[in-house]
């Protein structure tokens, strides 16, 4: 327990502990880092706790709970300055109060003689009176009450359950009953309340193997050793992931084999169990036979299995169960977990092999009579649809229609890419859809381009995942994300604030990772007029909208990549129609931007462009020589024609960076030319010469990008 500060106000740990029944395995790890976040900041809002404080949050199961260093009993006095009113207002000629002010400090609690204590001082334009006070901080019990209803009102929860309180009246709405509150400031019981329950001290361990039907905490900061001593529980949620994580790459070890890598799952298993116990297990290898991903699949999504991989990434018969017990002989166990695990991998077999008997090509009229979307009709309509999308793409491609080319191949696998939706294995598990026409194709003895293509149509499903492995599929995927959002923003289904059903975000985002990663040679505009081209007749137009939600989606993506918000405006505001080399002029911006001479000719870019938009009449960038008046003009004029080739020339071969350093040279003439000539001459001839000779360089020095965006 730590000493009393300096000024007598006892600062000690605080640990505060809901026990709750079981809470939602997937919430978990965010419930307890938002409990513990929340309470943090409204003790240290309240002045009882510093705001970056070392919080440990616990998380388990059955309990939410956190213990925060260094709180105080009781906060700080703290001064207060309260305006009342005008001077004007609250004192009359001879300085005495007015009844208004008397007033209000009645109101505030203030004796008459307050007035005698008033400041004065200047607010805004006129001289108010203030009244100024030293007000005491909050207790903890005050604190820590207001703190703790804060906290739990902003709880994460994903679905609120209503309970009734054991005066079989009250009902109480959180996220799983709750059944015990604690709150300890060091050894002192602290008496808030939450939920109906009145804190105190007791807790509990493992259902099973705790000691005891109950815990007596006598020490916040003692609370996770005697958990884990008596209790039988690991409460903090990272020490059970890293205990839990431990156990499982040991298990692997010893077989010679390695855990399949899967954070999700393991965050999920953690919050299943208080104390993780790894144990060996192993199915019948005649199941192997089956494709990896489906047993991989019932494994951790049935069963919250760990899959166990060969050094070549091959499945095996072995995987590891986590259980929440400890029996001094776990075999029971470990039979039990191979008995309940046998018969889904045989239904994963069944399905297989069942699906094998009959072709993709078999399954493709079926889905006419399966609903897309109300408005969008079926799935074969839309099978139709993402068709002629990859049939056009492909030609943007690669003109030609034979029998071999791009077109006649993405045609074929849009045909069949959604066939799979029909087996019986992805009406199980809808996650393999694409993997199990990938497996269905090459048993119908299709090549592997087509089958890579059925299962790579879906990519990318998610941020950091790989795009297609071929053009087929790449064509494919293109179309089918493209069909998705046009037919969506064409029936007014956008998405909303955090709300997206469709997904329309990560589909906006694949095509954007196709295009710049894949540096396909398409433009925006022509696929969006071939994805709305696809429907028919009535189907809201909304390509403007759809193109704006995809540049959005491009610009977050290129600051993801690590350009600043600067260097993604300046080539986004030359709205290029194609985006497959805009890491290279990212990558050139960001060069130019390092050189010196970068600054200054941004800002002169600035102001050329500033001065061309307040132009009476339109601009042409067309330079008469005979008009050129002025030695900087003429200066100016002669170095952008000795310049202007050579960045041209890196330009259209694609040396971006070599195009804009070229242009590092002008800085010396465009400074002189703003500092000696008068662009506004009177004389109108003169005047337009100028403002051409401005024009001509804007033009040669925003090919790349709009230099004027690096400006400060």
């Amino acid at each position: 327990m730590s000493p009393a500060s300096a000024d007598s106000v006892l600062v000690d740990s605080l640990l505060v502990e809901l026990f709750v029944e079981e809470l939602p395995p997937k919430a978990l790890r965010r419930l307890g880092e938002a409990f513990a976040a929340g309470l943090l900041q409204g003790l240290a809002a309240r002045g009882l706790a510093a705001a970056d404080a070392a919080v440990t949050p616990y998380a388990s199961p059955r309990r939410l709970a956190v213990l925060v260093p260094a709180v105080r009993a009781a906060a700080p006095a703290r001064d207060m300055s309260q305006k009342l009113m005008p001077v004007a207002v609250g004192l009359d000629a001879e300085g005495r109060p007015t009844p208004a002010l008397l007033k209000k400090l009645a109101a505030l609690g203030a004796d008459a003689g307050a007035a005698e204590r008033l400041a004065r001082r200047v607010d805004g334009k006129a001289e108010a009176l203030f009244l100024d006070s030293v007000v005491d901080g909050a207790t903890l019990a005050e604190g820590l009450q207001q703190a703790l209803d804060e906290a739990l009102a902003a709880l994460p929860i994903p679905k609120l359950m209503s309970y009734q309180l054991a005066d079989g009246w009250t009902n109480v709405s959180f996220v799983r009953p709750a059944h015990g509150l604690v709150a300890l400031h060091g050894d002192r019981l602290v008496p808030v309340q939450a939920l109906g329950l009145k804190a105190g001290r007791q807790t509990h361990g493992h259902r099973f193997e705790a000691r005891g039907e109950a815990i007596e905490l006598l020490d916040a900061d003692d609370y996770a050793h005697r958990l884990e001593a008596e209790g039988a529980v690991i409460p903090s949620f990272e020490a059970r992931r890293a205990e839990l994580l431990r156990q499982l790459q040991a298990a692997a070890a010893r077989e010679g084999l390695a855990p399949i890598d899967d954070e999700a799952l393991l965050d999920e298993v953690t919050a299943l169990v208080e104390r993780p116990n790894v144990l060996t297990c192993r199915f019948e290898p005649e199941f192997l036979s089956v494709p990896p991903e489906c047993l991989i699949l019932t494994m951790k999504a049935n069963q919250k299995y760990f899959p166990l991989l060969a050094a070549d990434g091959r499945l095996t018969e072995k995987f590891l169960v986590v259980s929440n017990i400890r029996p001094e002989d776990p075999t029971a166990v470990v039979e039990g977990n191979e008995r309940v695990v046998r018969p889904r991998l045989a239904d994963a077999k069944f399905f297989f092999d069942q699906d094998r008997k009959r072709p993709l090509e078999s399954r493709v009229p079926g889905l006419a009579k399966v609903v897309y979307h109300g408005k969008l009709g079926s799935q074969g309509e839309r099978v139709e649809r993402v068709r002629a999308i990859a049939r056009t793409v492909a030609g943007l491609l690669e003109p030609g229609t034979g029998e071999g080319s791009l077109a006649a191949g993405a045609e074929a696998v849009a045909r069949l890419a959604k066939a799979d939706l029909l087996t019986d294995m992805v009406g199980e598990f809808p996650e393999l859809q694409g993997v199990m026409g990938r497996y269905y194709a090459l048993h119908d003895g299709l090549p592997e381009e087509i089958a890579f293509a059925i299962e790579d149509h879906y990519r990318p499903r998610f941020a950091g995942d790989a795009l297609p492995r071929n053009p087929v599929g790449t064509v494919v995927a293109l179309a089918d994300k493209l069909e998705t959002l046009a037919g969506l923003f064409g029936i007014g289904q956008q998405p909303s604030g955090d709300k997206d059903p469709f997904a329309l975000r990560r589909h906006a985002l694949g095509v954007v990772r196709m295009l710049v990663e894949g540096e396909l040679a398409l433009e925006v505009p022509a696929l969006l007029d071939a994805a709305f081209a696809a429907f028919p007749a009535g189907h809201g137009d909304a390509r403007a909208e759809l193109q704006q939600f995809m540049v959005e989606r491009l610009v977050g993506y290129l600051r993801e990549r690590g350009y600043t918000a600067h260097e993604v405006e300046a080539v986004i505001a030359l709205r290029l129609p194609r985006w497959a080399d805009l890491p290279r002029r990212l990558a050139a911006v960001r060069a130019f931007a390092a050189l010196p001479e970068a600054a200054p000719l941004a800002a002169a870019n600035k102001r050329v462009g500033n001065i061309l938009k307040k132009a009476e009449d339109p601009v042409q960038p067309r330079v008469d020589p005979a008009l050129l008046r002025e030695p900087a003009e003429a200066a100016l004029a002669e170095s952008l024609a000795a310049v202007r080739p050579g960045a041209d020339a890196a330009f259209e071969r694609g040396d971006y960076a070599a195009s804009l350093q070229a242009l590092a040279a002008l800085k010396g003439p465009v400074d002189a030319f703003f500092d000696a000539v008068m662009v506004n001459a009177e004389d109108r001839a003169l005047r337009a010469n100028r403002l051409g000779l401005l024009a001509t360089l804007h033009a040669a020095m925003n090919r790349v990008a709009d230099l004027a965006r690096l400006a400060a």
